[in-house]
């Protein structure tokens, strides 16, 4: 069972995330010592949405492309509108998340964050939140889709919002320290 303090974790995000959706994971984990980079499309800072307008730029640690989930234990995935719809049409991102959920190693999504799930056709199946006003391509895309503030089936964790963030964390700190797991398929 890894512990947290030894734990390396990726989040990987561009312009448009939620502020808190990865500043509050990166930092929490952070400060229990796991060893935490941010991966962007070109390797540079990328700029935050604050609820209704920009925010704060965060500092970015290596491209998308040069990402490997060998490297790490686990993968963030924050919402926020714009981060997730521009990663889901990424195909650097989508081979990212598609090479962590393959590992069986933990991942992580909260908000809007879940649409790259939806892509990566590793839903079905599965209990799961969101945002809500994804809930409708969250079951279409076979999940079984529930109103709680964090949910885990198989080492793949969801949140609703930034008002999740407490347990979500709490949530990947468990897991993480859970181990891989030994994912069914999808479409099982």
């Amino acid at each position: 069972m890894p512990n947290i303090r030894d734990a390396r974790i990726l989040i990987l995000a561009t312009d448009g995330f939620e502020q808190l959706e990865l500043t509050v994971p990166r930092d929490e984990l952070r400060k229990q010592g796991a060893h935490v980079d941010v991966a962007t499309p070109t390797g540079s800072p990328i700029r935050g949405w604050n609820k209704t307008d920009w925010g704060e730029t965060a500092p970015a640690d290596l491209k998308i492309a040069d990402a490997r989930s060998d490297d790490y234990d686990a993968l963030v995935l924050p919402g926020g509108v714009i981060n997730p719809d521009k990663l889901r049409v990424d195909p650097d991102a989508m081979r990212v998340v598609k090479s962590f959920l393959d590992s069986g190693k933990l991942v992580a999504a909260v908000c809007h964050g879940p649409w790259l799930l939806v892509q990566a056709d590793a839903v079905r199946n599965r209990k799961m939140t969101s945002y809500k006003s994804i809930r409708k391509d969250v079951e279409n895309a076979g999940a079984h889709w529930v109103d709680e503030e964090v949910v885990a089936d198989n080492g793949i964790v969801t949140s609703r919002n930034p008002d999740d963030l407490p347990a979500f964390v709490s949530k990947i700190v468990e897991e993480v320290q859970a181990g891989r797991h030994h994912r069914r398929a999808a479409a099982e």
